[in-house]
């Protein structure tokens, strides 16, 4: 099978298409052929040393954590799946998914099956954005019908699904944005957006029941301002959240550090929300598995839309 290595950590020329043997699904496993993995910023961050590399061990190793395929064969022990079903999953994560690939092994726990009428591809971008907004605003924030949120970064991956996953459960949704993404958020369910560049999101918003701060660092601190009494934010660069989490307690609030985990069940959810049409995806673009290092230049420049998706 085509895999793409990183041989030593670094920039984009480290990632290199290789050919391996393809792995054999061990008890509880299922071994996918996939037609799609995820880029999110965490894939770049690990291959220059950041990120997750802490949780990959020595080089080579295989990058990505989501995807989307169909089951090739199944390990001992693995029941409710057959071969050839279509899914998608968030793999292991922080510790190695190995989604640039043609194939990987998925734990059974960690994936869900993706119905007929729904596209497989973009389901490859799925996984890892949507259940950081379900885990964040549901698990961490306790999000509640009727309630404000205050969304950060909200055009981008994690973002655009928080925003729709508020709007479902019927929260009032502000999110922070470019005048360009504006009417984009809008058709979205976002109530209001703060043009970032032009307005001062501290100044126009007060008493927000919660805040999703996908930014972190400075910002993430100035905007506890907008919080109200036993309000709270859920930030989401981890490198920040001890500094947030610091300004939080100096001023009296709550700021909580989240990291995703694999949660074959939730994105069962997401997925029925996606064929209900309550939840899109947005892909600002689908690149070849051999071109992973164009998309990981888009999404190092700050300036996506939704999700990057690997066409396998």
């Amino acid at each position: 099978m085509l895999a793409i290595r990183l041989h030593q950590f670094g920039g984009v020329e480290q990632l290199q298409a290789e050919q391996l043997e393809s792995p054999v699904p061990g008890a509880g496993e299922v071994l996918i052929d996939l037609v799609s993995a995820g880029v999110n910023p965490i894939d770049w961050k690990t291959r220059e040393g950041g990120g997750a590399a802490p949780f990959q061990g020595e080089p080579p190793l295989t990058l990505g954590w989501e995807c989307a395929g169909t089951v090739h064969s199944l390990g001992e022990g693995v029941s409710g799946l057959a071969v050839g079903d279509r899914v998608c999953g968030l793999l292991n994560f922080p510790e190695p998914g190995r989604c640039y690939a043609e194939q990987t092994l998925a734990k059974q726990d960690q994936l869900a099956r993706v119905a007929d009428s729904i596209e497989l591809v973009e389901c490859g971008g799925l996984p890892l954005a949507g259940l950081t907004a379900w885990q964040a605003l549901f698990e961490a924030g306790k999000l509640q019908p009727g309630q404000r949120v205050l969304i950060l970064a909200a055009a981008g991956g994690v973002g655009h699904l928080a925003v729709q996953l508020a709007k479902w459960k019927g929260a009032e949704v502000i999110g922070t944005a470019s005048a360009a993404n504006r009417e984009f958020l809008q058709q979205l369910g976002c109530d209001r957006v703060i043009d970032y560049r032009n307005e001062e999101v501290t100044e126009l918003i007060r008493d927000v029941d919660l805040i999703l701060d996908g930014m972190g660092g400075q910002t993430g601190v100035d905007v506890l301002a907008c919080l109200k009494p036993g309000g709270v934010s859920v930030t989401l660069p981890s490198v920040t959240a001890a500094q947030v989490i610091e300004a939080a307690e100096a001023r009296g609030c709550e700021a909580l550090s989240v990291r995703v985990s694999p949660n074959g069940e939730q994105l069962a959810q997401l997925l029925a929300l996606v064929e209900q049409g309550a939840l899109r995806l947005a892909v600002d673009k689908i690149v070849p598995l051999r071109q992973v290092a164009q998309a990981h230049q888009h999404s190092e420049s700050g300036r996506t839309r939704g999700k990057i998706i690997l066409r396998v």
